[in-house]
């Protein structure tokens, strides 16, 4: 009986030994290290923070609060535009109608159609970029009007998007006070950024073009963008409402991209205002040293790293 059990105890031993080892990799090490800085760095905050990350390279995700609801702010216009391109495809319309926008629908915040004297036509691309580049909530409010917000929600559960929703136009406080909030989890927008960036919505070019237009969005908007050199591009959508902030961002690191999606509510007036930017900060550094650098942690061209 021992001289059986022996083999079976090496083998166990080295089983052990090989997890422990992968366990304990300095790359395993370096991750750990970097999400208890980012756990601690959002724990200090008395908001309700949530972060999802996604290493675009290996698919790993990690995150914190990552599966909690949070108001979207103008974020949620990322899925509203993903259901004008779906339906473009469809052949619903095309990208080059025109939409016109009656004087009674014309709203306030963010955005320049407001503003415009004469122009009361666009173009329904047209209108998806002033939606994500200038965060036009007039353009918002056509294009949900012509898409249906039973539409993208539908659309959203097919894609296994179970938590985010469109539940109201934009600029609508008495629905906003109702609870009719736009709503959507980190994991949730993480995963939609990754499937652009993969091109798996609809086909790679779609995913291209929707890319492009969040390429477009003013950097100087940004939050994450604090923390990231401003060499390194950037497709993303900011939110902001009282007590909240949202962000949803690829940097396009060269040798290393990732998503990353944070929010934030039940946000303190004058206190830890910086937490996004110090969290892109961290998150920046993680990716720049996992594409600089061999398993062993030394910096070299990132064409040798394998």
């Amino acid at each position: 009986m021992r001289a059986l059990l022996l083999p079976f105890l090496s083998l166990l031993s080295l089983t052990l030994f090989s997890e422990a080892f992968a366990q304990n990799s300095p790359k395993e090490q370096l991750r750990q290290k970097t999400e208890k800085q980012l756990r601690d760095l959002l724990e200090k905050s008395p908001a309700l923070t949530g972060l999802a990350v996604v290493d675009l390279t290996s698919g790993e995700t990690f995150g914190v609060n990552q599966e909690m609801v949070f108001p979207q702010a103008s974020a949620i216009k990322v899925p509203i535009l993903l259901e004008v391109y779906r339906q473009a495809q469809s052949g619903k319309f095309a990208l080059t109608d025109l939409q016109s926008i009656a004087p009674a629908n014309v709203v306030g915040g963010t955005g320049i159609i407001k503003d415009l004297v004469d122009s009361t036509a666009f173009s329904i691309r047209n209108l998806a970029v002033l939606m994500i580049a200038l965060s036009d909530n007039t353009a918002t409010n056509a294009l949900i009007e012509l898409v249906g917000m039973a539409n993208i929600n539908a659309s959203l559960q097919k894609m296994g998007l179970k938590q985010t929703r469109v539940q109201r136009k934009m600029i609508q406080a008495a629905a906003s006070g109702r609870g009719e909030e736009n709503i959507s989890t980190p994991a949730e927008a993480a995963r939609i950024l990754q499937m652009l960036y993969k091109g798996e919505f609809l086909n790679k070019a779609t995913s291209a073009e929707i890319v492009s237009i969040l390429q477009k969005t003013n950097r100087e908007t940004s939050r994450l963008a604090s923390g990231i050199p401003a060499n390194v591009p950037l497709a993303f959508k900011p939110g902001i409402l009282n007590g909240v902030s949202t962000e949803w961002a690829l940097v396009l690191l060269p040798e290393r991209p990732y998503a990353v999606a944070m929010m934030e509510n039940y946000k303190v007036p004058g206190q830890a205002e910086r937490v996004m930017e110090e969290a892109s900060g961290v998150l920046y550094q993680y990716f720049w040293r996992l594409g600089n650098a061999t398993r062993y942690g030394t910096y070299v061209d990132p064409k040798l790293i394998k």
